[in-house]
Parts: structure tokens; C-alpha cells; sequence
């Protein structure tokens, strides 16, 4: 299956890219190009590690760590191109080779991660490491690299290695699976309405109902299809109950319909094989072994921060529902209140409560413009520009791509954003990307991506985002701009290459300037007139914005808690899934009318891969960090503070992980994080009486 010389002539992913900025060329590359690639990067990589395992001179820095840092530049740059197209842009052929890839990655993975000869290099500087004389960055690097192999299993026996080995195999496949279960439940299901049917309906979802027709074949329909800004958006304004139920049981049932893309059986495997290699590794649990390497370090510092952010959540959430089962009452409805209900009256409600829904703002939020503002909030904090560049290409036609350049006019990074939903996609908002900052060997600069699934504007009008969606691009751009500002010499602790429970600080943070007034009113303006977001429509969004702060906190933090569940407690508690689901949500006194942000069958963070495996609470340990972080803006008087950005930039966005998380966050604020800050932001403090 190797490549000949003639083959990797022909091969895109083998041959030196003379594209601007040397940015992998999408439209030359095609499916049939990526095994040959991949067996040619395996081959090289195997090469470089068997020469430092087989190095006679005694380890150093030099032959060592750097000579990993050095290997397999060639499998991280085909990875990255697969990678995103599995994602982003599949097809059949595509997801024919991610699961063969999978396994194979696995399996080159698994005799370099558990080598003992290269362990003992490792472990032998690791344990003189105080004599080296290393810099800070090179000492972190070798501190992260014996934990990676330490934690890989690379000090047990050969018995316990080889059933990790198999251990791993089998997980890379059943995430593989997870996630083309998923894509295929979501491509398979849409839920088509006629005229009749569109009570409630703004102009703008109609319209995009529309496109995502055309996008599937179905020229003058409209079809509500199972990504979240279409189900939510449906769910907030249909006043057809009879759809919003039929469209809420879709959503939640994804991976969960006894057909062939059913996760349970997957997800019961899972468990059993990450808790077995756990206990190899000697943890009592699998929540035990991730959380020890990690900001929060064990379950119950976890539990303890996810309880304590639960009960008033749960009470502000029980508070309105009551308020929600009056409005019905109050209406002439002779039903109780039920989870495809929740978001639409709760739109009732906020009207009448602060006099503000999601489609009065809406017309003022145009993607186009949220993209400039939360590049203008980059330049003012960071001295950054951005300039759009039509000459990268790209893997599908609606994706973008910028440079940024930094302060002194040079060339930092580039940015695509690939913003619209479409079938070949999955569902959610993510960064990632094609290529990392690191300087080991010249100024290599990073290729950067956000890939999100807001609806497309039909007929040539503009994309209009929720409140939500401009809060994810702000989000999402967040982890970009930790990629893109990265200032490190290794590339194993570039940008995002941090504790789990700190890569969401850049990016949870970053969504705070996304709803200033300083931003709103510049950047906000009607997609149809250019006026300005009026003063007094800005300040009813800024009062509602607390608003159903409960209903959000209660679906995260009940994910979050299953999540720690499956992962702490036996794996043979959760052979039957759904009674597991259904036992914990109990226990915890889940309301009836909320489901989880995510069912354990549709759980992407955390089964297809082990990314947020036992650590979804992430999102709400950062966020204790971001709203404490974001009042240093605040008590300097001005959101755009220079000596503050100064401080954000060099130890928050651009160190990556060359230094200690708490260190970073210490030096940056001052102190450490306050953790009533979360409650304030969240509007959970006040008694839900209060609200």
C-alpha cells in the first residue's frame, strides 16, 4: 500500500505545497490521496522514533524531547487535512477511511506511547531534570512529556501494555462510531412544513428552512433539520405544539432509536474499557486517572464546584417554571408545561418580563458584522489586523479566510471561518487547526479554523445570528485567537495544548466583549437599513440576558454531573443506559420539563473521543475564571484597558502551555479566582423570588 516515488509525485499530501502560506491545497486533494499519505507518515515517524530509541549517546535534552518534538511532521500535517474533512466536509468515501485511519492511528500510537527504551530516556532526564539547566518552557516540556508517557501506560508491564494497547485500539474505534452514528441519525431526519404550518415563524427562519431544503435537494420546501440553531430556533417560536414536540423527541433521540446508528451499545463498551485501563494504570476510576491532570486534579473538587453552582440554578429553574405553568393557565391552556414547551413560553415570559425576545435583535445581528466585531475587539486588545484573503484554498465554497497580521505589520496567522450548517457537517461549533505555532525551526505560523452551523441567509440575504450564535462565534474565535497568538518555541504546547479545564478561559472570555454596549453599538446594525441597534433595545437585551439563566445552568450542569457519574461510578452501573440517565437525573431532582444539553447517546465531548471524557464540568470550571478575569477590564474602567490586554495577551492567549495554568491565571489577575463571580454573571446569587 506504499506510496512509490511516481505516487507521491501525483499525491497533493506528499509533495511540498506551494499555496499561499503553504496552506494545504483542497482542491487537489481527494479521498483516494489520504491512506498512501497516512502509510507514508506512519513509515516516516516509526523511522525518527526508532532513531532516538536506538540513539548510543546517552539521552539529553537535544536527542531526546526535542527529537520528539521534531518526529512526525508529516502525519500531523496529513492529520490535520482528514481531520477536518471528516468533520466539516465528509462524504461516504471520507467516512469509509476514518474508520480504517482510526484503527491505524491507534496502532502506530500505541508501541511509541508504551516503549520502555524511550520511557527510560525520558524518565532518566525527567529525574535529573534540576541539572539540565533548562529554560522554563523546555522544563514544562519535559515535565508534559513524561506525564503523557507515564499516563500512557509506558511503565507497566508487558502484559498490562499489551491489553492497553488492545484497550486503545477498540476505543478508537468505538469513537469513530459514536461519531458517524451521530452524523447519520442527524443527515437522516428533517421535518418538512408547509404554509399552514408556520405560526410563529419569523421571515428569517423561514428563509433558512428554505436554503437548508435546497442544501438537500428538496428546490421550494422548508424543512426544520436536526443541527441546534434550527431546533432551537423552532423551538422558541413555533406556536404549532404538535411540530415542537415531534422536533424536540427528534433532537433528544439522536443515537438513541434502535436502528444501526444507536450509541447505547457503544457507550456501555466505552465505559467498560475506561474504567479496565484506569484500573491498569492503578486509579480507582477513570474520572480519578483524567482529573488528576487537570486544573481541578480530582472527582469531588469537580462535584463540589458543580453542586454549589446546581442548587440555586435548580431553584431559579423550579421558580420559572411555576411562572411558565401560570402563563399557560393564564393563556387558557389545559396542559402542564412539557420540555417542548419550555422555550417557547419562556420567550412569552421574557417579553412580558423585560420586554425583550431573540427576533427583535436578531435583524441587528449579521454574521458579517459580528466576524468584524469580534475581529475589531482583537485589534483594540491586541493590536492584531485582519484582512480577507481570496487566494487560500478551501474545502468548501461557502469557507473564508483571512490573515492576521500582528502590531509591527508581519504575518502571524491565517483564520478561515466556515460558518453555515450543511448535511456534510456535523452538528456543534468548534476550533481546530491545520497547522500550530511553534519556532523550534524557523517561524512556523499557525493555520486556524472555526467551524460552526448557523443557518444560511436564502436568496441572497444575509446570515442573521441569535444572541446564542453570537455568542458561539465570539466563543469559537476565542479558541482561535489562543491558537493564533501562540508565542512558543515546541510545538507540543502550542496554543490550545492546555489542562482541559483551562482551554475554555480564552474563549469563555472572549464572549464578554460580544455583549458590551461599547461593541453592540458600533457593530449591531440593521441588516436592512444600517441603522443602529437602538439605545433602548440594547439595554432590554442586557437586562434579559439573565433571563432563563436557570432552564441553561440546570440542562449544562446535569450534563456535567452524568458525565462525572458514568466516569466514577462502576461501568457495570451503566449497562443499561437510559436507566442509568434516568436514576442520576433523579437523584440530583432534574426537573421533568428540562433534558440534558446533551443525552448520553449524542454525548459527542465525551464518547467520541476521551477530549471531555469526566470532564464536561470544564466549561463551568473556566467560567469561575472567565467572569472573574473579565472584572480586571471592569475595575480598570475600560473594557479595552491596554496594561490589562498586555497582562490577558503575554500570560493568558499566548504562552499555551509552557507554564503551570494557576501560575498563568495568578499572574495575570493578581490573585485567584473568585468563585462567586460564576452566580453573579449567571444571575444566580440573587433569590429566585428576587429574579
Amino acid at each position: 500500500m506504499s506510496g512509490t516515488s511516481a505516487d507521491a509525485h501525483a499525491n497533493p499530501l506528499l509533495k511540498a505545497w506551494t499555496t499561499p502560506f503553504a496552506t494545504p491545497p483542497f482542491d487537489e486533494i481527494k479521498p483516494e490521496h489520504f491512506l498512501p499519505a497516512f502509510e507514508q507518515a506512519f513509515a516516516d515517524h516509526s523511522a525518527e522514533i526508532a532513531a532516538i530509541i536506538n540513539d548510543p549517546a546517552a539521552p539529553d535534552f537535544a536527542n531526546t524531547i526535542t527529537a520528539l518534538e521534531r518526529s512526525g511532521k508529516l502525519l500531523s500535517k496529513v492529520a490535520a487535512v482528514f481531520y477536518d474533512l471528516v468533520s466539516a466536509h465528509s462524504n461516504p468515501a471520507i467516512l469509509e477511511i476514518d474508520k480504517e485511519v482510526s484503527l491505524r492511528m491507534a496502532r502506530h500510537w500505541n508501541p511509541i506511547m508504551m516503549n520502555a527504551v524511550l520511557f527510560g530516556r525520558i524518565a532518566q532526564l525527567h529525574e535529573n531534570r534540576a541539572d539540565l539547566g533548562l529554560t522554563g518552557e523546555q522544563m514544562r516540556l519535559l515535565e508534559r512529556t513524561y506525564t503523557r508517557f507515564h499516563r500512557s501506560g509506558a511503565g507497566l508491564s508487558e502484559e498490562a501494555k499489551a491489553r492497553m494497547a488492545e484497550i486503545n485500539e477498540r476505543l478508537a474505534q468505538l469513537g469513530t462510531g459514536f461519531s458517524h452514528h451521530l452524523l447519520g441519525d442527524e443527515q437522516e431526519w428533517f421535518m418538512e412544513f408547509g404554509e399552514d404550518d408556520r405560526a410563529g415563524l419569523s421571515d428569517t427562519f423561514v428563509a433558512a428552512a428554505k436554503a437548508a431544503a435546497e442544501e438537500r435537494g428538496m428546490e421550494g420546501k422548508a424543512i426544520v433539520t436536526l443541527s441546534r440553531s434550527s431546533v432551537e430556533q423552532f423551538l422558541k417560536s413555533s406556536a404549532r405544539r404538535d411540530l415542537r414536540e415531534k422536533v424536540y423527541k427528534a433532537f433528544i433521540a439522536r443515537g438513541d432509536n434502535g436502528n444501526a446508528n444507536d450509541n447505547n451499545a457503544t457507550i456501555v463498551e466505552v465505559l467498560k474499557l475506561r474504567e479496565e485501563s484506569a484500573k491498569l494504570l492503578g486509579y480507582p476510576t477513570y474520572a480519578a486517572y483524567r482529573l488528576e491532570d487537570s486544573m481541578a486534579k480530582t472527582p469531588d473538587a469537580v462535584r463540589s464546584l458543580l453542586e454549589r453552582v446546581w442548587k440555586p440554578a435548580r431553584a431559579r429553574a423550579l421558580a420559572d417554571r411555576d411562572a411558565l405553568q401560570a402563563l399557560i393557565a393564564e393563556e387558557g391552556g389545559n396542559f402542564a408545561l412539557a420540555p417542548w414547551d419550555w422555550r417557547f413560553y419562556a420567550e412569552k415570559l421574557r417579553l412580558q418580563r423585560a420586554n425583550f425576545d431573540d427576533a427583535a435583535i436578531k435583524p441587528y445581528l449579521a454574521l458579517d458584522n459580528m466576524i468584524a466585531a469580534a475581529f475589531d475587539c482583537a485589534t483594540r486588545l491586541f493590536g492584531v489586523t485582519f484582512e480577507e484573503r481570496k487566494d487560500v484554498p478551501v474545502w468548501h465554497p461557502d469557507v473564508r479566510v483571512w490573515e492576521m497580521k500582528g502590531r509591527d505589520g508581519k504575518h502571524k496567522a491565517l483564520f478561515y471561518g466556515d460558518y453555515f450548517a450543511r448535511p456534510s457537517k456535523r452538528s456543534g461549533a468548534w476550533m481546530t487547526s491545520l497547522r500550530d505555532q511553534q519556532k523550534l525551526d524557523g517561524d512556523v505560523a499557525p493555520l486556524v479554523l472555526n467551524i460552526c452551523n448557523f443557518a444560511k441567509g436564502a436568496g441572497g440575504e444575509p446570515s442573521l445570528l441569535s444572541p446564542d450564535d453570537a455568542r458561539t462565534l465570539f466563543h469559537e474565535f476565542g479558541h482561535g485567537l489562543h491558537g493564533m497568538l501562540s508565542n512558543v518555541t515546541y510545538p507540543s504546547l502550542s496554543g490550545t495544548s492546555v489542562f482541559t479545564d483551562f482551554v475554555e478561559l480564552p474563549s469563555q472570555l472572549y464572549e464578554h466583549w460580544q455583549e458590551r454596549p461599547e461593541v453592540l453599538q458600533k457593530f449591531a446594525r440593521h441588516y436592512q437599513t444600517g441603522e443602529p441597534l437602538p439605545d433602548e433595545l440594547l439595554q432590554r437585551f442586557l437586562a434579559a440576558r439573565k433571563f432563563n439563566q436557570g432552564f441553561a445552568t440546570v440542562e449544562f450542569v446535569s450534563s456535567a454531573l452524568v458525565d462525572l457519574e458514568f466516569h466514577t461510578q462502576p461501568a457495570a452501573a451503566a449497562q443499561d443506559v437510559r436507566a442509568f440517565e434516568r436514576r442520576e437525573l433523579e437523584k440530583i431532582g432534574m426537573p421533568e420539563e428540562i433534558a440534558l444539553r446533551h443525552r448520553p447517546t449524542q454525548f459527542g465531548h465525551i464518547f467520541t473521543g476521551d477530549h471531555y471524557a469526566a470532564g464536561y464540568y470544564s466549561y463551568m470550571w473556566s467560567e469561575v475564571m472567565d467572569a472573574d478575569a473579565f472584572g480586571a477590564f471592569e475595575e480598570a474602567g475600560d473594557i479595552f484597558d491596554p496594561a490589562v490586554a498586555k497582562r490577558l495577551h503575554d500570560d493568558i492567549y499566548s504562552s499555551g502551555g509552557s507554564r503551570d495554568p494557576e501560575e498563568a491565571y495568578v499572574a495575570f489577575r493578581g490573585r485567584e479566582p473568585e468563585p462567586d463571580a460564576l452566580l453573579r454573571r449567571r444571575g444566580l446569587l440573587e433569590t429566585p423570588e428576587a429574579a
